[in-house]
């Protein structure tokens, strides 16, 4: 499973990091006031998940398993580093609505986890497409969360009034502009709403294609743990026994 258009497929819909595996739930939560804060945090992410996918990718068989993991965390820093500083340099309105949530990407678990069980363990290109599947996972759903908060929220759309008092009149109708915005979405209960809601809708979609006989198996809640029908050659999961001559889980 290491073509590129399976491994952006993998990050997107199979193991989307928010919906299905559950990681970076800190800025998930945090920024996604808005689908603008949303789409780029997640395209921030993704610049530098691809960017230290390829470079841990290339440098893997020099960096000493010993100190490995501060080698990756160096290697991120500085990526993070140049995206924070061209952000302040060119979308300075973003960087300042992201503020501390740019430079906390350095510890993001996406990012070191497929660092440490996929870019590690596996080469340059498919690491790469890897980088880039997850982080557009991320980015679709920080702007799908980010966009229903905004729009029940503030009555926007991308920052454009579409409902409240400043809605434009459609068709000689002032309707949507008897619309109130639900003030507890743009606040900190109502991310966990929207994402419990968007999670629920998966869930759904997922069950109910089971019902019909469909296979859903493309749509899973991380490791299958079926490590022997497993094609994840870089699973952190998966390791050959000479001894016992079989593949044990968990170590």
């Amino acid at each position: 499973m290491n073509k590129p258009t399976e491994r952006l497929y993998n990050g997107i819909i199979k193991e989307n990091p928010t919906f299905v595996l559950t990681l970076g739930m800190c800025p998930t939560l945090a920024v996604t006031t808005s689908a603008i804060n949303g789409l780029g945090m997640g395209l921030s992410t993704m610049v530098v998940l691809a960017l230290s996918n390829l470079m841990i990718s290339l440098l893997r068989k020099i960096i000493p398993d010993k100190v490995r993991i501060p080698a990756f965390i160096v290697i991120v820093a500085s990526f993070v580093t140049m995206v924070e500083l061209l952000l302040q340099a060119y979308v300075p309105f973003l960087y300042d609505a992201l503020g501390i949530y740019i430079p906390l990407i350095v510890v993001n678990c996406i990012i070191l986890g497929r660092a440490e069980s996929y870019a590690s363990k596996n080469g340059p290109l498919p690491s790469l497409f890897d980088g880039i599947g997850m982080g557009l996972g991320f980015s679709l759903a920080l702007t799908c969360i980010g966009l229903v908060r905004e729009i029940l929220g503030s009555g926007k759309f991308f920052g454009f009034a579409i409902l409240g008092s400043k809605a434009p009149e459609i068709f000689g109708s002032d309707i949507l502009q008897h619309y109130v915005p639900i003030n507890i979405f743009v606040m900190a209960p109502g991310a966990f709403f929207v994402l419990a809601a968007l999670t629920a809708i998966q869930n759904k979609v997922k069950i109910n294609g089971e019902k019909k006989g469909k296979d859903m198996s493309r749509i899973q809640s991380g490791c299958s743990e079926d490590c022997m029908a497993c094609g994840e050659s870089g699973c952190a999961r998966r390791f050959y026994d000479a001894d016992a001559g079989k593949k044990e889980e968990g170590k």
